[in-house]
């Protein structure tokens, strides 16, 4: 073989081996938060939570509910049903929160004392939920494409490697909606979880600090995750809120039924 055809190969075999021993490289920010909102989406799931309403003087208030979500067929849109079964005050009170991809959420809230269905606009997603710390578009879940989404670091939080990516929104509307300027999310890189979140409000002030632990895999065949306890303090007002799942249950065959509006009545 000739000289320069040799050094042709040598130089081919060196860059395979140089390529073969790169890292694979990260994902973009925006597919970080898609694979992040995926994460925790199973077909659907049974659970029971206790929330713990915490004010800054240590006095909780606890309540009680069960819940249901589903999928709607051949999307990743989820939608859940929350019901409250104590204390007094709130028993009886449903909300149907209805993810859609291409156009505004829907949120349905039932009050038994007025004995009817309420219908919330967009606006209301920066509301709190049920008087929690979490609001409705965080329990809906934020639309990746209405913000724009960079990773500012990478960090190990509680021995897990993750990526912080902040995310500011696109449009005044959304930050107008959703009560927020900035989210800055911890994303463990292996179950893609946002395990850490900070919502900042419009005045560009941190507002709330978000927690998520006890993460189980609940779905092995679609890699799908739950953390089973979710915290949320609110740090204007030292306002905290607990949710803790309990006898959580995956793929099990809820029924499209109890998902409409009308059902909330029943």
């Amino acid at each position: 073989m000739e000289p320069r055809l040799i050094k042709g190969v040598i130089l081919t075999l060196i860059g395979c081996a140089a390529l073969a021993g790169q890292a694979p490289a990260d994902p973009s920010a925006e597919e970080i938060m898609q694979k992040s909102l995926l994460s925790i989406k199973v077909a659907d799931s049974t659970t029971r939570s206790t929330f713990r309403l915490i004010n800054a003087a240590g006095q909780q208030r606890v309540r009680e509910t069960d819940g249901q979500t589903k999928l709607i067929t051949g999307t990743t849109d989820n939608r859940r049903l929350v019901n409250f079964l104590s204390p007094a005050d709130v028993r009886g009170t449903k909300t149907l929160l209805v993810e859609h991809s291409a156009t505004d959420d829907d949120i349905w809230i039932y009050l038994p004392a007025m004995k009817k269905v309420r219908r919330l606009v967009a606006s209301n997603k920066k509301d709190s939920f049920v008087g929690t710390d979490f609001s409705y578009g965080d329990v809906i879940g934020h639309k990746v494409e209405d913000w724009n989404h960079k990773v500012v670091r990478q960090e190990n939080i509680d021995g897990r490697d993750c990526y912080v990516v902040e995310s500011t929104p696109k449009r005044p509307e959304v930050a107008d909606n959703t009560g927020y300027s900035k989210r800055v999310n911890w994303i463990d890189k292996e179950s893609y979880v946002a395990l850490r979140g900070e919502t900042y409000d419009q005045s560009r002030e941190l507002l709330k600090r978000t927690r998520a632990e006890d993460v189980q895999r609940v779905d092995t065949k679609n890699d799908r995750y739950q953390p089973m306890k979710l915290t949320a303090e609110n740090v204007q007002t030292g306002h905290k809120t607990i949710i803790e799942f309990a006898n959580f249950k995956a793929n099990v065959g809820v029924g499209d039924e109890v998902f409409a509006a009308r059902s909330l009545e029943n």
